[in-house]
């Protein structure tokens, strides 16, 4: 196992690379002694599985393991919204939560492969149900607390979870948000595989409670046991199931296994951030993102860290509310978006110089490519020149971080992906699926497996090959695009397929679409990207009324526009909702009938000159009337 510990020099890093290179098997078979094993694997890859003869558990990898040695340390910070709400938990305290989390979900019939589905704020809940399902080898399937009721159905009938686990409202500001109304509206649509339903008493409203299927969780937890008995998996054996969307409407449940996942995760936060012993380590990730899982969750806790979990907004109530928090707790290793970078910079940069933020040694971004102008202004006004900026570029299908300047290695390069990790060995193909040696722009793609990768799509495996396997033979297709400069490193250029990213938050075009096909008004609509200035990308969306003349009538437009982001916020969720709507008589198509999304985005970003050969259109001359219409 290499010594990650310590900055690495290019020398060392470049020795990683190339034995990872080399003999992957050796390379991988000595890294999966930072795990601890019931039975040690014979052997690393075997076709798409790793470790496939190893025994282990996740969950007492991330505590169990800890107890002789950490057991008094402080695993997990929870600082709520009010300011004088703190916890603090060590790794026995976690561990005893862990085990009576456990307890009660076998108490209700959860057993090795069932699902779990989690719906919280973040709220210590959240890490204690994910290490809980692991302990017992229940499938976590966490669901993001902005989803709207239809979202969750569609999780929930697709996952199978026979338990959920909700809370009565989550904070967001001064909102409160009603999860478990919103639960029971889902388990309403789509919910039959739902037995049980598990409510968090987070802010002590009163919530909807349907006698027989839901119980509080407080007064079980209260009277289970703080040991359980864990359970051996194989390598093999899943660990959790995570939605993502892509370019097909129907959300993609990523499957991870328990191994090779796990080993990533540890690998990649002791590599990408240095980490160290008494590191405080704050990802301001949701658990329903697969940052929250890797950064929040496994990785840290498996390498014995310590993780602050933040119930408030970056902002609220007052600006600097975060650097109030970094301070208090003496963050060390600050993990967060370049969405929520910018929106602090808006701040000014007086507010971060009132706080003494000394502690910090790492900063890092993931999500979507981050500007040269914000990566400068976290370098210099939050890092003060001293903090090595991690920017990371991985996806929830690779498990974890796959490119980033790694500190100590070389000189990073403002917004720049940089190089890969030992043991990922990108390329780049061209159109015609060729290798792009040198300096050049095209497709990513990854020529080799890792441990990491997610094994499949939950009951789709055909899917899982061709998105991922299929459109480039030998290799993992990425869907993003990226340059490569003289230099040789590496800048992530955007997604090259119909996959939005707002604020971080992957939304596919046809989820959108699909969402306003419901409503019998919109004979048809385009859901694209275009740039904005703080969430990276905003959703602008065409749509055709069936009404053939509301195109041309603007106060009916107007309504049609209303209803068209309604549309979008009951079905997908309100982070999903566009932030314009045009309401068009028709779209720009081939003579075959696909939308030519390329002329909407530079309709909408006003960039109608060079526009190319129109004439290739269905109908060449409705180009300049929609720019005439929505341009004027």
């Amino acid at each position: 196992m290499s010594d990650m510990n310590a900055l690495l020099d290019p020398a060392r890093f470049a020795d990683l690379t190339t034995r990872a290179a080399r003999d992957p098997e050796t390379f991988w078979s000595d890294e999966a002694r930072r795990l601890e094993w019931i039975a040690p694997p014979s052997h690393a890859r075997n076709g798409r599985g790793w470790f496939s003869d190893g025994l282990l558990n996740a969950s007492a990898n991330c505590l169990d393991r800890h107890l002789a040695t950490r057991g008094d340390k402080v695993a997990l910070i929870f600082q709520g919204e009010d300011e004088d709400t703190v916890l603090r938990l060590t790794y026995r305290d976690l561990h005893a939560q862990v085990c009576r989390m456990a307890n009660v979900l076998r108490d209700h019939g959860v057993g090795k492969g069932d699902r779990v589905a989690i719906h919280l704020p973040s709220v210590p809940e959240g890490v204690i149900a994910m290490l809980a399902c692991a302990r017992i080898g229940a499938m976590h399937v966490v669901l993001f607390g902005g989803f709207s009721a239809e979202a969750l159905a569609d999780r929930l009938a697709d996952s199978g979870a026979r338990l959920v686990i909700t809370a009565d409202m989550g904070r967001r500001g001064a909102k409160q948000i009603p999860l478990k109304a919103t639960m029971d509206r889902a388990i309403a649509l789509r919910g039959e595989s739902v037995e049980t339903v598990l409510v968090v008493a987070v802010t002590g409203e009163d919530a909807p409670m349907t006698p027989g299927r839901d119980h509080a969780l407080t007064p079980l937890l209260e009277v289970a046991s703080a040991a359980c008995t864990l359970e051996p998996m194989s390598a093999d054996d899943n660990l959790f199931l995570l939605y993502t969307s892509g370019s097909t409407g129907k959300p993609k449940g990523m499957v991870h296994a328990t191994g090779g996942y796990l080993l990533w995760a540890a690998y990649t936060h002791a590599l990408a951030f240095d980490h160290r012993e008494d590191d405080v380590f704050w990802c301001t990730a949701d658990i329903g993102w697969i940052t929250g899982h890797s950064y929040l969750t496994y990785g840290p806790l498996a390498n014995g860290g310590t993780i602050l979990i933040f119930e408030g907004m970056p902002s609220h109530p007052h600006p600097g509310r975060w650097w109030d928090v970094a301070q208090k707790h003496r963050v060390t290793t600050l993990y967060t978006s370049p969405t929520a970078i910018r929106a602090l910079m808006r701040e000014g940069d007086d507010v971060p110089a009132r706080h003494d933020l000394s502690a910090l040694r790492v900063l890092g971004t993931v999500g979507e490519p981050i500007s040269a102008e914000a990566w400068t202004w976290f370098s210099t006004v939050i890092g003060k020149g001293r903090c090595p900026v991690v920017d990371t570029w991985w996806q929830t299908e690779t498990g974890g971080i796959m490119i980033a300047p790694i500190p100590g290695s070389g000189t990073a390069k403002p917004g720049a992906a940089m190089r890969p990790l030992p043991g990922v060995q990108p390329i780049l193909l061209d159109e015609r699926a060729q290798p792009i040696t040198g300096a050049g722009e095209g497709v990513l793609c990854i020529t080799n497996a890792w441990p990491g990768q997610a094994r499949t799509i939950w009951r789709d495996d055909a899917l899982f090959c061709t998105t991922y396997l299929d459109p480039y033979p030998g290799y993992y297709f990425t869907g993003d695009g990226a340059r490569r400069d003289e230099d040789g490193d590496l800048w992530i250029t955007g997604r090259v397929d119909d996959v939005i990213n707002v604020s971080g938050h992957r939304i596919g075009s046809a989820e959108i679409e699909d969402a306003l096909a419901a409503e019998h008004v919109f004979a048809e609509s385009a859901a694209i990207g275009i740039p904005h200035d703080l969430k990276g990308q905003g959703i602008v969306v065409y749509v055709v009324p069936r009404e053939t003349a509301a195109a041309d009538d603007a106060e009916r437009a107007e309504a049609l526009a209303k209803q068209a982001i309604a549309a979008v916020g009951k079905r997908v969720g309100r982070y999903a909702a566009p932030e314009q709507v045009f309401v068009v008589p028709d779209l720009p198509k081939t003579r075959s009938g696909k939308i030519v999304r390329r002329l909407l985005r530079k309709i909408a970003c006003n960039e109608t000159e060079g526009l190319g050969d129109l004439s290739t259109l269905a109908d060449p001359e409705l180009v300049p009337a929609l720019i005439a219409k929505i341009l004027g």
